[in-house]
């Protein structure tokens, strides 16, 4: 559907993203979601990342499932459905300065006609048999019954749950399944699920800037925030005042990007570039790894600061933090029949000091 957009307003070429509660069964694979939190809806039934692929680079253990996106792109048929998949360690001491290696990021894409989803688009109300895809997968893989990622250790009593790690199973039989082991019917609840984030609707719109804002972008003080710039001119530098650093400038232009839409929690431009926290670690191309198809790597969406306030992750020690994440794919969306292709992802935070 196409958006308008006023005479008093201009397209950015940007989309945000915006968390919404949804029912259940809008956030099941059938109805190709985007969403933040819960347990994945997995696209391809097959060819599900595991091991050590799910595993944090820093500490060894399995990663949660935090959010994903479904960015289909039309100019290709192999990627007609498409979904971006970003993982991350639940452990809050691997989250050091610029340190992405907690995170990991996986794509999945799926023709029109495929062997796991109709040809028609899902229907606009809840099928009379929504399913439940958070156990077993319709092409019969299990999954793990604490994250939702591919399961392939059962319990060795009941047989009747599986698991993706040693890690897993143990966090569960003390929340869970130490009660409902010896009853033939394990439950399905996710209430008592403390190792996932709550779950949301990521729902979008074009960002768009006014005149006025853009006249105020245009002064002195802020000249026009290009939200897909990844770098200041020297001639900007010059205009800064005495005391004012380059660090605080770009973190400044952040700050008022996002000052007429605060609540976004991510921001997506295929082949844009991210909008910064820092002037510090900010990638340059030989840091962006090429696909292993041989194509170049190019930004697609950034993950905001702000979705740390509805993670429930805030601690007065040690936490889950980030200045923004952005993602990058593979330039030709590469064709890797089921398998989920890994994709990159970059770290950038900002000091306190930085900030003020």
């Amino acid at each position: 559907m196409a958006v308008s957009v006023s005479d008093s307003e201009r397209d950015t070429g940007v989309v945000l993203g915006f968390l919404e509660e949804a029912e259940p069964w809008r956030l099941l694979s059938a109805q190709f979601p985007s969403k933040v939190g819960g347990k994945p809806a997995w696209l391809s039934q097959l060819g599900l990342p595991g091991g050590s692929e799910m595993e944090c680079e820093k500490c060894g253990l399995p990663l949660g499932f935090l959010l994903q996106v479904y960015a289909p792109i039309s100019d290709f048929e192999r990627s007609f459905h498409r979904t971006l998949f970003v993982f991350c360690c639940r452990s809050p001491g691997c989250y050091s300065l610029n340190d992405q290696r907690c995170f990991k990021v996986y794509r999945s894409q799926l023709p029109r006609k495929n062997d796991f989803y109709l040809y028609d688009p899902p229907p606009e109300e809840e099928p009379a048999d929504s399913g439940d895809d958070h156990h077993v997968l319709s092409s019969g893989v299990k999954l793990c019954w604490l994250c939702g990622c591919q399961g392939q250790k059962a319990c060795s009593r009941c047989h009747s749950v599986t698991y993706c790690s040693k890690e897993h199973q143990t966090i569960d039989w003390k929340q869970r399944h130490k009660k409902e082991c010896s009853n033939k019917a394990a439950s399905n609840s996710d209430e008592l699920n403390a190792f996932l984030f709550p779950e949301w609707e990521l729902v979008t719109e074009p960002e768009k800037l006014l005149e006025k804002d853009e006249e105020s972008h245009n002064s002195n003080t802020f000249e026009q925030v290009d939200c897909a710039s990844s770098a200041l001119e020297e001639t900007e530098l010059e205009t800064m005042a005495l005391h004012e650093t380059q660090d605080s400038r770009v973190f400044q232009k952040f700050k008022k990007c996002i000052s007429s839409e605060p609540e976004q929690v991510l921001r997506y431009c295929r082949e844009g570039s991210p909008l910064w926290v820092s002037s510090e670690h900010v990638p340059g191309k030989a840091d962006i790894p090429k696909c292993p198809c041989g194509a170049n790597r190019n930004f697609e969406f950034q993950i905001m600061p702000q979705l740390l306030n509805h993670l429930k992750v805030d601690s007065l020690e040690e936490s889950i933090d980030w200045g923004t994440l952005a993602i990058y794919t593979c330039a030709d969306s590469c064709d890797q029949g089921s398998n989920y292709s890994p994709e990159f992802i970059w770290k950038q935070d900002v000091s306190e000091d930085k900030t003020h």
